[in-house]
């Protein structure tokens, strides 16, 4: 192997592959990145087996070859090389040879033919999709997912389809994240899909880096991302979502519009006093036109905070977990919201006054 390589664009790809690398002591391929030089490009892989990648970049190949070495250490050299625009990869003993005007560093490689394949499954359905749909979809209602592997259906991102519009789906049980956005064309032929949440920042960060619409591909438990030279696969969980639609309220009692960043610097304010359960209260009236935020805490004291906003319905008295309130309002894409209840112990419904395509929905908590 000896290739020239633009510095640029090799540490971007690198920074996306290591991510997708994994940390195995027992399979130390898995902690690699695979270069292989071909033709005019290198291409550039990495897998934990439950994700992969493959980024192809223009290079001048004047040997081709193939090589594997630590994802880790690779990015950390090539990080800190400042002195030319083009990098030269070479080979010796098997091992990666990195040089600039200014340096050599040598990087230990092991056996390549230890490196697994990344799947591309055949026969499988595919539909294009905006790229902004997509981020815009994953980034609305990722956060909402459980963080525990119990229940894998939880820790993931429901995506469904239905009357021409993709539904994104995410909930830990606390608390439920659902954004719609509509299809492009054709609509995309898939019933749902589980996308695992551990795989999720990866696949956030490479559709980050496109410039087009990306082709989605299904197939035999498996989705891929591709677009220009870039392509994602990861693995899909196989299982059941709970039906979520049973448990967002039919009827509202009482109702709360505010505008969002009041209601975002009351919170910022009332979460100093909250205690350690992140606990906080509600106190709506509508016929003395209150809404008051409060919180309590024996160790530094307490607040209450009466904020400006149109009530309607019945009284009620509530209490929240601050951090899921406050996880959403990245997603809600408007200056006001509303706030819908349907009595104690019945869950709280966010929405956007103006943008139809969320629903946050958040369980109280016991006084």
């Amino acid at each position: 192997m000896k290739v020239e390589v633009g510095q640029e664009q090799f540490v971007e790809a690198i920074k996306i592959a290591e991510k997708a690398s994994g940390k195995n002591l027992t399979l130390p391929a898995l902690n690699c990145v695979l270069l292989t030089a071909n033709k005019n490009q290198i291409s550039i892989k990495a897998t934990n087996l439950d994700l992969g990648v493959d980024i192809k970049i223009p290079a001048k190949i004047n040997e081709e070859g193939v090589v594997a070495v630590p994802g880790n250490i690779l990015l950390n050299t090539i990080m800190s090389v400042y002195d030319g625009k083009n990098i030269t990869l070479s080979l010796s003993s098997g091992n990666l040879v990195i040089k600039t005007p200014n340096s050599t560093t040598t990087i230990k490689a092991i056996p390549h033919e230890d490196f697994p394949s990344i799947p591309r499954p055949e026969a499988a359905k595919n539909f294009h999709l905006p790229k902004e749909n997509l981020l815009i979809g994953l980034k609305s209602v990722w956060y909402s997912a459980s963080l525990s592997s119990i229940k894998p259906e939880l820790s993931s991102v429901y995506v469904y389809q239905y009357d021409k519009k993709i539904y994104f789906v995410a909930t830990d049980s606390f608390r439920l994240a659902e954004k719609t956005t509509p299809t492009k064309g054709a609509v995309p032929d898939f019933d749902h899909l589980l996308i695992p949440f551990r795989n999720l920042g990866e696949i956030i960060r490479v559709l980050e880096h496109s410039e087009d619409d990306v082709l989605v591909s299904i197939a035999q438990n498996q989705i891929s991302f591709s677009y220009g030279t870039t392509y994602l696969v990861s693995r899909l969980i196989n299982g059941a979502f709970p039906d979520y639609k049973q448990i967002i309220p039919k009827e509202v009692t009482t109702e709360v519009v505010i505008l969002k960043q009041d209601f975002i610097n009351t919170l910022k304010k009332t979460t100093i006093f909250s205690d350690s359960f992140n606990h906080i209260r509600f106190k709506i009236d509508p016929e003395k036109k209150l809404f008051t935020v409060s919180s309590h805490n024996s160790d530094v004291g307490e607040t209450v905070d009466n904020v400006h906003a149109a009530l309607s319905g019945e009284p009620l008295e509530i209490s929240f977990n601050y951090k899921y309130i406050m996880d959403c309002f990245q997603s809600l894409n408007a200056d006001s919201i509303s706030l819908s209840f349907s009595g104690l112990s019945r869950p709280m419904v966010m929405r956007g006054v103006s943008d139809a395509s969320f629903l946050y929905l958040v369980m109280p908590m016991n006084k």
